[in-house]
């Protein structure tokens, strides 16, 4: 019964945190409530046994969103915290585009023939899905895993090319600082 109740307020949760990504008035708050839409519905899958699958979905949104912002500051030169914008775009089409799109799918969702079970859920769910999922190409995927988090990390790097620290040289110690750009950090 306590299962049900926390599945349930984190399914209101996730809702109103999806609702809010076109609501709020910036590119960070509307990242920052699509991430916890997400991880909030990452939780609900760990609620239904799937842990391995809940904490990919919760990493992956939580990386995903690390990367837009780090890419937003890299190629569009802005501050997404700052720098109001609007988030919804062509309202006259899209809700009732949208509204069209739930009700289809909410109908095709109750009013399908569901086919019954089949046999019984194996020992090991997760293991199971893995498999189903990966099959073969499980290595491959790992080591994209590691490409991807290279990458990550090297995008960081490229996108914070220089620190307070660049200003003082090796001599942390030296004042004033030798700002070679003018209206570096720190003014």
């Amino acid at each position: 019964m306590v299962t049900h109740v926390v599945f349930w307020a984190l399914a209101v949760v996730a809702v109103l945190a999806g609702a809010a990504v076109f609501v709020v008035d910036s590119m960070a708050r509307a990242s920052y409530s699509l991430a916890v839409s997400f991880i909030v519905v990452g939780l609900q899958v760990m609620l239904l046994q799937q842990r391995y699958v809940g904490v990919l979905i919760i990493l992956m949104m939580v990386m995903e969103m690390a990367i837009m912002a780090v890419y937003m500051n890299m190629f569009m030169g802005m501050n997404p915290a700052l720098m109001s914008m609007n988030m919804v775009h062509g309202t006259r089409h899209a809700l009732p585009v949208s509204v069209g799109v739930f009700v289809l799918l909410a109908a095709g969702a109750l009013f399908a023939p569901w086919p019954g079970r089949r046999g019984s859920p194996p020992d090991d769910v997760t293991a199971a899905l893995g498999t189903e999922l990966m099959g073969p190409k499980m290595l491959t995927m790992a080591a994209v895993g590691v490409v991807m988090a290279v990458t990550i990390v090297g995008g960081v790097v490229l996108a914070a090319h220089r620190t307070r620290y660049d200003r003082f040289g090796d001599d942390l110690r030296r004042r004033p600082a030798a700002d070679p750009q003018p209206g570096g950090v720190g003014r």
